[in-house]
């Protein structure tokens, strides 16, 4: 059968790891840029966030089972994001993350932007654990077990936040 013969739908994009980081590739479109064809800096926030998503996905953290199951879910509670390079329409960014330190409650990652070896931005993050109604919780066991297997040996996964 051709490819032009085959009526099966693409996959989504998914990203992959190595060494302790994952990486999650997207393509700038017209609609991620302003005017001058820069990317709007608050679509570093939803690149970010999809592959810190994608890389939940990989490690076999389901977010959604685990809300309706009642146990909570994942939140932001704090981030610092600089930019240093613009993205412009057209290219392909690689969103690099490494987890940084994961606790009983909340891990803290750190993410890159890039464009081939140029850095675009660059963000640490930390997600805390919640219950359903908001307040912080412990998070699954199996879940920080599935991030200290990710995370590389120079990195402790039982430091606090």
């Amino acid at each position: 059968m051709t490819a032009a013969m085959d009526h099966r739908l693409p996959e989504p994009a998914t990203g992959n790891m190595r060494d302790g980081v994952h990486y999650y590739a997207v393509r700038v479109f017209f609609e991620d840029t302003d005017l001058s064809g820069v990317v709007y800096h608050a679509n570093y926030l939803r690149w970010f966030e999809r592959a810190r998503s994608d890389l939940l996905d990989r490690l076999g953290i389901d977010q959604r089972a685990a809300f309706d199951a009642g146990e909570g879910a994942y939140a932001v509670s704090d981030l610092a994001i600089r930019y240093t390079a613009p993205a412009r329409l057209g290219d392909t960014v690689m969103i690099e993350t490494r987890a940084e330190k994961i606790a009983r409650a909340s891990c803290r990652l750190s993410q890159r932007a890039l464009r081939g070896g140029d850095l675009l931005s660059h963000m640490s993050v930390r997600v805390g654990f919640v219950a359903p109604d908001g307040r912080p919780r412990r998070q699954p066991d199996g879940w920080i077990e599935a991030f200290a297997a990710f995370d590389t040996p120079s990195h402790s996964p039982k430091e606090a936040c």
